[in-house]
This record gives C-alpha cells, structure tokens and sequence, in this order.
C-alpha cells in the first residue's frame, strides 16, 4: 500500500506533518482529517535513493537474534510505560547491530515527524518484514502493541528454529558434494592423464570406463572455457529469471514436487500458516489482510498464489474451511481443523494445535532427510570411487596379463 506525506494544521492552528498509508491520495486525506486535522497538501511518498541507499547490498544483514533482543527490549520498555521516544532513544544507544542501529534511528526521525510506527518500521523493509509491520499496525490499533510485541517474538524465535535445523541438517551433505565434485574433477584432471599417456604407450584396446575417463578430460581440456562460460550465463541467467514473478514460482513448483524435500517444505510452510493465522487473528487482523499478509510471508511462491485465490474467494462471502478445500498443498488435517474452528468460534486455537503438529512433523521430517541423506552419500562416493579405480586398474590389469 502506498505512503502518503502529509501537511495538515490541528486544531491549534500549528502546522504538523507526517505519513500515513492509504490507497489513495483521496483516502489518505480522509484518515488525516479523521485525526482531527485540516490537510492542506498530500504527496505520494517516493522511496528515497540516498548515498547509503545506493549501497545498501553492502550493508550487513540483522541477524535474528539481534531482531529478538530488539524485540524483547522494545516489549519490556514499552510495558514498563516509557514514552515511544525515549524508548527508540534507549533502543538506539543499546542496540550493537550498525544496521539496525540506523534504522531505529530513522524510525525515531519519523515518530517525531508524526508517522505511526507501522508506516515508520515498514520504510525499513529489508529489517522489519511485512508480517512484523502488520501486526505492529494491528496493535496500534487495538492499543495492544507490547502484547503483539511477546507473539512476535515467539514467531521470530519459531522461525529461527525452524530454519536453524534445516540448515543444520543440509550443512553436512552440502559439505559432503563440494568435497566430492572436488575430488572428481582433480582425479579426472590430475590422475586419469598420467595414466592414459602410459596406457595410449601400451597399445591395446582400453575399457569403457577408461575411455569414458579419458574422453571427459579431452573434453574439459579443449572446452573449458565454454564450460565455464556456459556455467556462468546459466548461473546469471537463473538469477536473473527467479527474480521475476513467474520465475519464483516455477522454482518453488519444482521444489514442492522433490520427493522427502517437499514434504518438508509443505509442513514448514503449514507450521508456519497455522501459527501465523492463529497469531493475527488474536491481534484483531481482519482475515483479508491477515490472509494478504501470509501471501507475502509464507516464504513460497507457489504457496502464496493459493492464499491469494483463497483470499479472492472469501472476498465472494465463503467461509476459510470451505476455500482451502479448494487450494492445492493444504493438508485435510489443516483444512479439519479450521472447519472446527470456525464451528466452535475457537479457530484460535485449533490454529495453536495445527501449529505444533506440524512443529514436530517438521522436527521429523529433518531427521528423516538426515537419515535419508546420508546413505544417498555413501552410494555416490562409492560410485566415484569404484569410477576411477575400473578407469585406473582395468587398464593396469590387463597390462599385467600382457607381460605375463
């Protein structure tokens, strides 16, 4: 939604300004005037390209612990009755991240101008992400916001978990294919010439692994800068296509459908639905945005057209149950479960227990790739191995033979 600054007078005659999100210039005048104030100018707020911002890729990222005890310490501040300024000061002087350190100093900027603080921290968009802005938004408007702040930093927390323990158990196997694709290509560059001189030397027919070893290094030795060069324009080109629309969601597609990977990633993205939902409608989000508000967290393209068509098919007056039945990856025990919820009035929690459910199904489905993984491992160095040793020994064998 777009940002609108505005300048208005109050009922004192001072002149105040400030930004507010509307939809439209018309919209946000009304929400200035609904303030109790008399708007006389409001702009489309165009994002700013400064010196910093040129270079904002080289910044470093806020890690998640830095964003929970910011968090934490904003909770209990705010809890504890300390005006919002002087808090940002606080949070400003504590904080030990450079990054986030300028954006609440930033945020603090635009309090004292007259923004809300959603508008103030969603400007801050690669810190602050648009789950965290709607449910600041949603407790500014409910007078709940250090409540909100504990659910958010629950959702950080579960986030993190989650995310810790998938990278955790792809650490080793990733480690695993570096050293092995390695090892290939030194053997394959290194090892298998020395010997194809001395087998070319001997004159007799070789094996087809050897031949096949042999015709891979000519390959690499004629050809490797169009190997490199088409590695480079795939690589570049990916990038390039993933960066649009239609490009995200054919890779989250693709992922979905790996056997034991995407069954993973559906129960995250169904761990991550429920505890989510549950968390926004407790905070008063109505479920059109809270649903909006998914479509763009849930971190799955494919996922998120779903919500979308699920959002335009509750803006027709159908109820969250009877939709999801409709969309593709969720599960019959998510779609049972809001049913009842939305039976018994207590979709709250029925979300709660959808959330850890899944919670678990995901703890499993880690260790499961984990134990899957590792066999997977094995079989392909053994077939590495056992490549170049038929490629290497064949030929020596039959050498040996030859003398005799």
């Amino acid at each position: 939604m777009p940002i609108y600054s505005f300048q208005a007078m109050n009922e004192m005659g001072v002149a105040v300004k400030g930004d507010i999100e509307a939809k439209s210039s018309d919209e946000a005048a009304n929400a200035v005037a609904e303030k109790g104030y008399i708007p006389f100018k409001v702009t489309e707020k165009k994002p700013a390209r400064s010196q910093s911002g040129r270079f904002s890729f080289l910044k470093p990222k806020v890690k998640i612990a830095d964003l929970i005890i910011f968090t934490k310490q904003f909770r209990s501040l705010l809890k504890a009755g300390v005006p919002i300024v002087r808090t940002f000061q606080i949070l400003e002087a504590q904080t030990q991240s450079r990054t986030l350190k300028q954006a609440i100093s930033t945020i603090l900027q635009n309090i004292k101008e007259g923004t809300s603080l959603s508008v103030a921290m969603s400007n801050q968009g690669s810190i602050f992400s648009p789950l965290y802005c709607s449910m600041i938004e949603a407790g500014e408007m409910s007078g709940t916001v250090p409540e909100t702040l504990e659910r958010l930093i629950y959702i950080i927390e579960h986030e993190g978990k989650i995310k810790s323990d998938i990278k955790a158990a792809l650490q080793y196997p990733i480690m695993v294919t570096i050293a092995l694709t390695i090892a290939f290509f030194v053997l394959l560059t290194v090892v298998i010439p020395k010997f194809a001189d001395t087998f070319s030397k001997a004159g007799f027919e070789l094996p087809l692994p050897t031949l096949i070893a042999v015709s891979l290094y000519k390959f690499l030795l004629n050809y490797w800068h169009l190997l490199i060069s088409g590695i480079v324009v795939l690589v570049f080109g990916l990038r390039a296509y993933f960066k649009t629309e239609n490009g995200q969601y054919m890779r989250d597609s693709l992922v979905l459908r790996i056997p034991v990977i995407g069954e993973l990633f559906i129960k995250a993205a169904m761990s991550r639905f429920a505890s989510i939902f549950g968390m926004l409608q407790s905070s008063g989000v109505p479920v059109l945005s809270a649903m909006k508000v998914l479509s763009g967290v849930i971190g799955n393209r494919a996922i998120s057209r779903e919500f979308d068509r699920v959002r335009d098919y509750m803006g027709e007056g159908q109820g969250i149950a009877v939709t999801l039945k409709t969309a593709k990856f969720f599960t019959p025990m998510v779609i049972d479960m809001v049913a009842i919820g939305e039976e018994t009035g207590n979709i709250e929690e029925m979300l709660r227990a959808v959330s850890m459910h899944y919670d678990d199904e995901v703890g499993y489905a880690v260790k499961g790739l984990s134990e899957i993984i590792g066999p997977v491992l094995v079989v392909g160095l053994a077939g590495v191995v056992g490549f170049f040793a038929l490629a290497i020994f064949l030929p020596m064998w039959d050498m040996t033979k030859m003398a005799r």
